[in-house]
Parts: structure tokens; C-alpha cells; sequence
């Protein structure tokens, strides 16, 4: 099973989506709490962005460690890998703009690492 899942880059695939959603939650949650402060303190919660980044962290070790052992290529584990670094520095950010200029900025690097990763596999 966890073969068919690794394979064709199916993992990079879900990998790019979670980034696409955690892009999404970032931009939205700055436009909640700018519009609707009592609404946005929902999707502010630390916990989310814990959760988060232990998923990001699982899924590209999962998926960017599978892509080094396929095709031999170090470069999108370590692009993947300075996103996923910067996505944790960001948490240590108060919750404000430079936090998700910081977080959406890893969340794109790490899409590049897995879509780099999906490109070497083909």
C-alpha cells in the first residue's frame, strides 16, 4: 500500500495540495483578522499551525526522501527542505504580517521542492 501511494508521485501530488491549502489558510486567516477580529481568532490558533507543519514535515520526508532513493536527486529534498525550515522559523513569529509573508514564502519554496521532486520521478 504504502508503495502504491509513494509511486508516480502521488505523494509530491498531495504534498503540493497541503501546501496549496496551507497557502490559502494563511491568506484567508490575514483577511479574517483584518476584516473580523473575533472571527479570525479561530484560525489563528497556534494549534493549527502546529498541526500543520507536522503534516507538511511527515508528507516531505515521505515524499521528498522517497524521490532521493528513485531517482538519485538531492535538490528537491533540500529546496523542500529549506521550505519546511522556514515554515517552522515562522512560528516563531508573533501572529501578524510577518508571519505569514514568512509562512506563505515556505509554503511556496516546499511546493517547488515537491513539484521538483513530481518533475524528477517522470
Amino acid at each position: 500500500m504504502l508503495a502504491s501511494v509513494t509511486s508516480n508521485g502521488r505523494i509530491d501530488r498531495l504534498a503540493i495540495g497541503l501546501s496549496g491549502l496551507c497557502l490559502v489558510h494563511c491568506v484567508a486567516t490575514a483577511v479574517l483578522v483584518l476584516m473580523l477580529a473575533s472571527a479570525g481568532g479561530l484560525l489563528v490558533d497556534p494549534r493549527i499551525h502546529e498541526v500543520g507543519l507536522a503534516l507538511a514535515i511527515g508528507l516531505g520526508a515521505l515524499g521528498l526522501g522517497r524521490g532521493i532513493f528513485d531517482h538519485g536527486f538531492m535538490m528537491p529534498s533540500s529546496i523542500g527542505g529549506i521550505g519546511l525550515g522556514t515554515m517552522a522559523a515562522s512560528l516563531t513569529f508573533p501572529h501578524g504580517g510577518e508571519e505569514v509573508l514568512i509562512s506563505v514564502f515556505g509554503v511556496l519554496v516546499l511546493a517547488l521542492g515537491h513539484d521538483l521532486n513530481r518533475r524528477a520521478g517522470l
